[in-house]
């Protein structure tokens, strides 16, 4: 009978995963070998220098300067060794792309909760092309989740009351467990699913299946409908700053400060308006603390985000005339979003200019900035 094969990692299906497990594999074998050196020379100097005689009295030993010198710079060289290839490869995963395509995912007890820019809605399962950068904005509506994929070596926390993010290129195609590895309740270990890399063509016919309003188009209904068009104008300055470009910018502040309108500014805008409040404005927002969902302060985000995109005068919401042999999702070709997680590849010379607004890349600057009659922006 032949017994089932445990594999001692998880399958490698991400550009980092073979750096990943080459640091463990070095701090394994540093581990290995140092744990064998001090057990044989416990057993070689417990059998060479033990005690011959009941009398004998052992002479003493002043010591070594050599091997004081040894055992303190061999250690320091091994640990700077590890520091210095851990620190390398902590920025390269926790440094966001330049440009990838976005993912907006909210945990909750207990399901992971996913949408494309495109619309499309997933729980717990998430379709990605092979070969393209992807990131994930991530939030939680209760408690501590933690989103992790072994095969692609990220695990990020899912914290409530601010976003975090993780980045993966997958490699292979195929079907990759995903977990929810911070306890967060009864039916914690139910809280799994999977993720299918598919062929980019794949992808696209999958994209092609439809979906619900994207999350700048249902973020830009939502801004009406609470509101916020009332005092945010966009063609005009207007009770609260006019949110055109600001996304992504530095704002100035009535204390005489500066913050930058990224994603946790325009969260705390929304939720809690009176915190910080841009000079020249007075604090007349109400806030929404209870009023809206994670999801819909995520697609209030992505409504702002696309307010600063170059094409500005397109059409909010309205779906990408680009071929779907030219673009993964949104405005980024392919070929900007693979292999280089730090600095950008030049875009194609074919792509289209007239993609739909509201997906910004990730290197184009998506994040939130305020919403709703919010006087703090």
């Amino acid at each position: 009978m032949q017994l089932p094969s445990v594999p001692f990692m998880a399958e490698r299906a991400s550009t980092v995963a073979g750096q990943y497990d080459a640091l463990y594999g070095y701090i394994a074998a540093i581990t290995i070998f140092f744990s064998g050196l001090v057990a044989v020379l416990i057993f070689y100097f417990a059998v060479k220098f033990r005690r011959r005689h009941p009398l004998e009295i052992p002479r003493p030993n002043a010591g070594s300067l050599t091997l004081e010198t040894m055992w303190t710079v061999v250690p320091f060289i091994i640990a700077m060794t590890i520091f210095a290839w851990g620190s390398s490869l902590y920025f390269t995963l926790y440094r966001q792309p330049k440009e990838a395509i976005e993912i907006f995912v909210v945990g909750k007890q207990w399901m992971w909760k996913f949408q494309h820019t495109e619309g499309q809605r997933e729980i717990n399962e998430l379709h990605v092309p092979v070969g393209s950068r992807v990131k994930l904005t991530m939030t939680t509506e209760d408690v501590i989740h933690a989103f992790a994929v072994p095969a692609f070596r990220i695990r990020s926390d899912v914290v409530p009351g601010r976003y975090t993010y993780a980045w993966f290129e997958a490699t292979k195609t195929g079907r990759y467990h995903l977990f929810c590895t911070e306890y967060c309740g009864t039916n914690h270990s139910g809280m799994n699913g999977f993720v299918e890399v598919m062929d980019p063509t794949a992808y696209q016919t999958w994209l092609a299946g439809g979906g619900s309003d994207s999350p700048a188009a249902a973020g830009e209904t939502l801004f009406q409908s609470t509101g916020c068009a009332t005092c945010h104008r966009l063609d005009a300055q207007g009770r609260g700053p006019n949110l055109n470009g600001v996304y992504g910018k530095p704002q100035q502040l009535d204390d005489g400060t500066t913050v930058t309108a990224d994603d946790a500014y325009v969260r705390e805008s929304i939720l809690n308006p009176r915190a910080r409040t841009v000079a020249g404005f007075q604090q007349i927002m109400p806030t929404y603390q209870g009023q809206l969902s994670e999801e819909q302060i995520l697609q209030l985000i992505a409504y702002i985000r696309s307010l600063g995109a170059p094409d500005a005068g397109a059409t909010t919401g309205s779906r990408s005339q680009t071929p779907a042999t030219d673009t993964t999702t949104g405005t980024v070709a392919p070929d900007s979003q693979r292999s280089n997680p730090l600095s950008p590849t030049q875009p194609r010379a074919n792509a289209n200019s007239n993609a739909r607004t509201e997906v910004n890349a990730t290197g184009g600057g998506a994040t939130p900035a305020r919403t709703g009659g919010n006087s703090n922006q």
